[in-house]
This record gives C-alpha cells, structure tokens and sequence, in this order.
C-alpha cells in the first residue's frame, strides 16, 4: 500500500479546525468553571457584554479562524504546483535561518530605509503587543481563582503596556496614512491600490475602537481611581464620566461590538489581500538560505544528455514551489523598484511588477482561483497558464542582472532568478532574444570567445612581458597559480593593459603563475545570463575538462562576471577551484608585504565604481578599496550609490553586448554620479564596468577624467616610485 502523506495545505486546514474548537471550547469553560477573579484591582472579562453577544462572539471567531485557515490553504495549493526545491531545515543552515528570520521579526532589514522602517515598526510591534495582550486576557480567562494573574500592580502595568504601544500601534498607522496619500513616495504612488485604504482604514478602526470601547468600560464602572494606569482609557473615561453609567455602558458594548467587527475584517483580509505578509514575509526570509551561493544560477542538467523538452520558464508548473511563494510574500513597498538601474534610466522592466505578474497568473489559473498578490486593473484579463500572458520580453532583457533588487528586499524574494529562468525560455525555446545578442552567440560558438576574435591572438598581449609562461590546456601545470585573463583581458585594447599590469605586479610579488592562452575559452557568463544554456555548457564543460586535467587547483580572475562563474557556477559541473579576484589577491598581496609600496604614492582625487559581479554577486567590496587606499597621497571620495547600493553600469546579465535604445543609457547615468564627486580619476575592477565608464564620462565630454582598473593604479604609483629613487645620470664633462 503506498503511504498516505499528508499535504501543506491539509495542514493548513487542520491547523484551522483545532484553532476553530480550541476557541468554542475557551468560551464553553469559564461557563462551565465559573471561575471569576475577585481582586478588586483588576477588570471582569466580558464585562458588561450581554450573554448572547458573549456566545456570538465565540461562535464567529471559531468560523472566522477556519475561514482565514480554508482562505490560506486554497493559496497553499498554488504553491503545490511548482517545482521541488530544497529549503529543508539542517545543522549546516539552521544559524543562519535563523539569524535570516530575527532579521525578518526584529524589522533589520526595514530599516534600511529608516523613515519607513520605523513607520513599519510602529504598526508592526504596535499590532504585537496589542495581539499579545488579547492573549492574555483570554489565558486569565480561563485559569482557575487561585492561578489568575491580571491583578494588583500586575494588571495596572498590564493596561499600561497595552495603551502605550496602542498610541505606537495608532501612530504608525496614521503616519502610513500620511505617507501613502499626503507625501506619497513614487514607489508608493505607483501602485496604491483600494484595498490599501481598506487595511488601513480597518487598522485604525482595530485601534480607535480599542481605545473607544476601554474608556466607555471604565466609566461605566465608575473611573475606579487604579484605572489611572490605562493612559488613554481613564483620560477617556473622565470626559464621559457625567453622561450616566447606563448610558455608558450601552455604549461601550456597541464599540466592544464595532471592535469585534474590524478584527473579524482583519482575520478576512490576512490572507485575501496583501496583508498577508505579515505571515509569509517573516516565513520568506526563514527560507532564503539556499544551497547554491547567490552568485550562481539555478543549475540546469547536461543539455547534451537530457531528454527535457522544454527548458526555462514559461507557465507556473516551471516555477519552483518558493519562487512563487515569493509572490505572496511580497509586501509591494517598491524597494526593489527604486534601486532597478533599467527602471530608473527609463526602461520598461520594474523588478516588484515581474514578481506581482508571475503571482497574477499563478493566482487566476489555480485550482480553485484566489486573489491576486495585489488588487489587478479590471481590464487585465488571463486567459492561459503561461507568465509572457503578463510578462513582455522587453522587460526581461532590459535586466542587467545586478542583484540590486535582491539586495534590498527586505523580506529575501529571488526576483533576478524568476528574470533569468523566462529568458532561458526566450532564448532556449523561441530564440526571442535581441539580435545583437545572435551575433555574440555565433561568435562563442565559432571562435569561443564573445569578440569573434582568433583564438590564437589570446596571448598576445604578453608577448614582449618576460617570464608570462603561456600555457598547454593539455598538460599538467606545474605553477601554483592559473592567471584566468578572460576574453576581455586578451581581446579588448582597453583592457589589455589591466592584463599586462597585473602581469607585472605579480611578478613583483613573486608569485608563481601562468596563463592558457589560445587554450582559455570563454567561461560563458553572457550566454548563461542571456538564457544560452546551450553555448554555456558547452564552453564550460570544455573549460573543466581541460582545468582538470591540468589539475588545476588556484585561479586568479580579474573579471568579475569570470570570478563568479568559475567560483560558483563550474562546481555545478565538476569544477572545484580556489578562485580568487585580483582585488583580494592584491590586498593579499600588500597586507603581507610580498607587495612592496614603499615610496609608492598617488596626489589624486578618486571615486571607485563597485562591480555587481564582485559586490552584490560575491560580497566582495573592501579589497578593492584597501588596494587603492593603501596608496600614499590619495584622496578617495565614495559615490552617492556605493557598496551593495551602488548602481549598476549597465553591462551585466549580456546587457554588454546590447543596444539601449529606450530611455537614458545606464553608463550614462553612472558616469554622471562618478563625476559629480569632482574625481579626477574613476577606479574599477572589472573589464566591463572599465568600457562602460569610460564610454559614459567621454560621453559627457569629459577627457579629463581617467577610468582606470585598480591594477593599473597600483603598478602606476609603484612605478612612479620606482623612477623617483632610480639615481640621476651626471653627464660626462668631457675634461
């Protein structure tokens, strides 16, 4: 017999079936115990509430949690539709989940942006306490007389704690009130929604009455002098006192009943709307960690071998199960909107729309159809089960890849993964990929390199460099380093001389290295980024191939998109290598001495431009700027946008080797903010980044600031040094 097992969304359901009973039973025992508190410093639960009011309550609470329950189980089963996904729980990740998950709870990753995240905060711990002191409440409730506890000092500071954090709880929603239709931030703007006024409005309603129905309560029992403690109720309860204790008391039950009809419009709304994420955030960020680095794509099996028949993503089937949970857990805050370098210089794409568009289809094609992520203009209408229904190949091409958005979602949701499994879609199985992008493709293909250029030119840029050993991928190497110069080392005129520079500095530093040569293929970053499984397993696979035989065991990169894939993505293949950055070798290389920088000094004003490759990709931000920093004389002035907030390029995710003919060029905009910090010089650690800024500031006419990568500084200052102490020739007297 095959074993029955239990489904998410059954549990759902079972959770909401106990939850239901367990809250008719909590109403049934104090009637059957009778167990009342006597102290006269406290307060009677359900005082003052009629005896059928009493029973209704507990009876449409118990249907109202099913219901929340049934609500979420229906959006459970969407989550069944996609594809396995391993966020199990282990020894190896359980630190780091949890750490992930406080970060989610304690609002860390709000307050980013600290203005919203104190306002999120407000509401969010406000909403807590609150919900914990119902809690409370109900536990006395049914504790027998000699084991109640909400008496005396305890109960006063019971009121206490819950009128202040009532005030927070008020304040933040009233604030997000102001924000969302006074201030009214773009992010926000752009995707306001009637049903925000709806939870909001609800929101304050849960507070206001609260405060409403506890002042009534009070007077109606006389404004006892220890009622002083409920700072907002007694003061309430002193400015109806005159108006009669019948009278109050009708009074307050009419609010208590109010209150009660905004909290069951609450448990409604949770998981009917994007309130949700109160729930599915926290869960989010408690799953993020996953087993490959953030770096790597999702690996794809050997294309070669495989009898797949379709590969990509272009229904919801094709989504893992957590990339569309993602879409619920989505709070539509717009973070990763603001950061997006394609949205921001006019392009088509907005990363929050991609994971709202993915949870649009999967929501109106499930079994049976629930509420979208957010509310959807009426005229959207979704007639099949694919996500190009809603998601334009503009969109997906104008990503750059940066991992910005990834980066500053506050609650971990994988947008640039989505992005890239609908383009291996695009490019895979509809060849719908920019034309520009056909031609590097034939390239990687004829000559395995993106230039088109001949292999045999790979090492020329060492020709006239002593002691650069080039060479066989067929043979063993005998150094301890392999020099991966990458295509754009070997190739592009620009960035030959970061190639001959790091050459030179190694030298110095006496480490033992050599370079492939023609035998270095492309590790094909851009194939893979633009959705060409098929051009990139196969220079990779060749490229493994050929390390491994070499037995190949330490690689420096000094191409960031080269870093990344070598490190993080060849080991999904077979190739495991200790690959590091020349960034992190320099540094290496100068913390140890092995690098002398004696005399070695530079009177520049600089700004350096962060890799995404390098940063976001592979957290890699101090080691370039000690490099430069280690220099004498210098003066190094950070970006407006720096660190894993710096913006992108443009260059990432193939968009290299595209046009952008929409809106403003990335580089452009880029080389605009290196300018305005008045630098006279532009530091980089990448091949690309080193032709977009360098493109982008000659745009703006500006010949007099030098983009230079972070070797080529380094050898520079050292070789300045180097004739500065070289001792003067005193010409001959000819006596």
């Amino acid at each position: 017999m095959r074993r029955f097992k239990i489904k998410p969304f059954q549990i759902a359901i079972i959770i909401g079936i106990a939850t239901a009973l367990g809250t008719v039973a909590s109403g049934i025992a104090p009637r059957l115990t009778g167990w009342a508190e006597e102290s006269p410093v406290s307060r009677e639960v359900f005082g003052g509430i009629s005896e059928p009011v009493y029973w209704m309550f507990y009876a449409v609470v118990s249907v109202a949690l099913f219901s929340c329950a049934w609500l979420v189980a229906q959006r459970i089963k969407n989550y069944e539709r996609g594809r396995p996904d391993n966020r199990r729980t282990t020894k190896a990740n359980a630190k780091k989940r949890m750490a992930d998950f406080r970060s989610g709870v304690w609002m860390k990753t709000l307050m980013r942006d600290p203005v919203a995240g104190t306002m999120h905060s407000f509401i969010y711990f406000g909403f807590l306490v609150l919900f914990a002191a119902t809690i409370i409440l109900e536990i006395d409730h049914q504790l027998p007389d000699n084991l109640k506890f909400l008496h005396g000092g305890i109960y006063q500071g019971y009121s206490a704690t819950a009128d202040i954090f009532g005030v927070i709880f008020v304040a933040g929603i009233v604030w997000a009130i102001i924000r969302r239709y006074v201030q009214r931030p773009y992010r926000i703007r752009i995707k306001t929604k009637p049903e925000d006024a709806l939870v909001l409005g609800t929101f304050l309603l849960i507070g206001v009455s609260g405060f409403l129905t506890e002042g009534f309560r009070i007077a109606a029992e006389g404004t006892p002098d220890f009622e002083r403690w409920s700072v907002i109720g007694y003061p309430i309860a002193t400015l109806v006192d005159g108006w009669g204790r019948s009278t109050n008391a009708d009074i307050h039950q009419a609010f208590w009943l109010l209150h009660f009809v905004a909290f069951i419009a609450f448990l409604i709304l949770l998981p009917t709307t994007k309130l949700r994420h109160m729930v599915t955030s926290p869960m989010n960020m408690y799953l993020g960690n996953r087993e490959r680095p953030k770096g790597a794509m999702k690996p794809l099996p050997n294309l070669m071998e495989t009898e797949l028949d379709s590969f990509g993503a272009i229904t919801v089937e094709d989504f893992t199960w957590k990339q569309l949970f993602d879409t619920d857990a989505c709070t539509i805050c717009g973070r990763c909107t603001s950061v997006c370098p394609a949205h921001l210089t006019g392009k088509p794409l907005d990363p929050r729309e991609i994971v709202l568009k993915v949870g649009e289809v999967m929501t109106a094609t499930g079994n049976p159809v629930v509420s979208p992520p957010v509310t959807v203009d009426a005229a959207i209408t979704i007639t099949a089960n694919s996500v190009f229904e809603r998601v334009t190949s503009e969109e997906l091409w104008a990503c750059t890849t940066c991992r910005a958005c990834d980066e500053i979602c506050p609650v971990n949701i994988e947008i640039v993964d989505k992005i890239l499994d609908m383009r291996r879609y695009l490019s895979l199985m509809e060849s719908d990929f920019p034309v520009q992008l056909g031609n590097v493709y034939r390239s990687m293909e004829n000559t395995t390199n993106v230039y088109g250029m001949n292999q045999g030119d790979r090492g020329e840029w060492a020709a006239d460099l002593d002691g650069v050993d080039i060479v066989d991928g067929t043979s063993a190497l005998n150094h301890e380093y392999l020099y991966w110069v990458g295509c754009a080392g070997s190739f592009d005129d620009r960035n030959k001389k970061t190639s001959r520079a790091m050459a030179k500095l190694l030298q110095r530093a006496d480490i033992d290295f050599a370079i492939l040569g023609p035998s270095e293929l492309c590790t094909g970053d851009s194939a893979r980024r633009s959705g060409n499984e098929y051009i990139f397993q196969m220079l990779a696979l060749q490229n493994i191939e050929s390390l491994n035989t070499m037995g190949v065991t330490k690689i420096i990169t000094q191409c960031p998109h080269c870093f990344n894939t070598l490190k993080n993505e060849y080991p999904q293949y077979g190739g495991n290598y200790e690959v590091i950055h020349h960034s992190q070798l320099l540094m290496e290389l100068i913390d140890d001495g092995r690098l002398s920088l004696e005399g070695a000094s530079l009177s520049e004003r600089i700004t350096y431009h962060d890799s995404c490759y390098l940063g976001r990709h592979n957290d890699v931000y101090l080691a370039p700027r000690k490099v430069i920093g280690s220099l004498a004389g210098i003066d190094i002035v950070e970006m407006p946008r720096n660190g894993n907030n710096g913006l992108c390029c443009g260059a990432g995710g193939a968009r290299m080797w595209m046009e952008e003919s929409i809106g403003k060029k990335v580089n452009t905009e880029r080389a605009q903010e290196a300018l305005s910090t008045g630098a006279e010089r532009v530091a980089v650690a990448c091949p690309f980044c080193w032709v977009m800024m360098d493109d982008g500031i000659k745009g703006e006419g500006r010949d007099d600031v030098v983009v230079s990568d972070i070797a080529e500084v380094l050898l520079e200052s050292i070789e300045s040094a180097d004739h500065a102490d070289a001792p003067t020739k005193i010409p001959s007297s000819g006596i």
